[in-house]
């Protein structure tokens, strides 16, 4: 089992700038690939970033050179670095965490573990 607890949302201005954490706590290797989905009202779950226990990261295209998701394996966190943030990057953003992508990658996503969320608000 493993627990997941976002931190780091709220409410910024365009061109503004947040960091989101999220802390797992539980198995190790059941966290090894670990990633930021978001989903905004009306909208599809979609995958931001993700980043498995080696540091090979991928990106959604539209936040690429924005965002920069990294891990710290001794304590067990997650963090997506957001910059230059827009108005449509506004959203419920969610840590999830699994063995592996494949869960993740499915279409919805069905990783196995997931946060409670962590609102991100970007005004124009």
């Amino acid at each position: 089992q493993v627990q997941l607890v976002e931190s780091g949302g709220g409410s910024v201005q365009a061109g503004g700038s947040l960091r989101l954490s999220c802390v797992a706590s539980g198995n190790r290797y059941a966290s090894a690939y670990m990633a930021w989905f978001r989903q905004a009202p009306g909208k599809k779950r979609e995958h931001v970033a993700s980043i498995d226990l080696y540091g090979t990261s991928t990106y959604l295209d539209v936040v690429k050179g924005r965002f920069t998701v990294s891990r710290d394996n001794d304590k067990n966190t997650l963090y997506l670095q957001m910059n230059s943030l827009k108005p449509e990057d506004s959203a419920m953003y969610y840590c999830a965490a699994d063995r592996s992508d494949v869960l993740c990658n499915a279409n919805p996503p069905v990783c196995n573990y997931w946060g409670q969320g962590t609102q991100v608000t970007v005004s124009s």
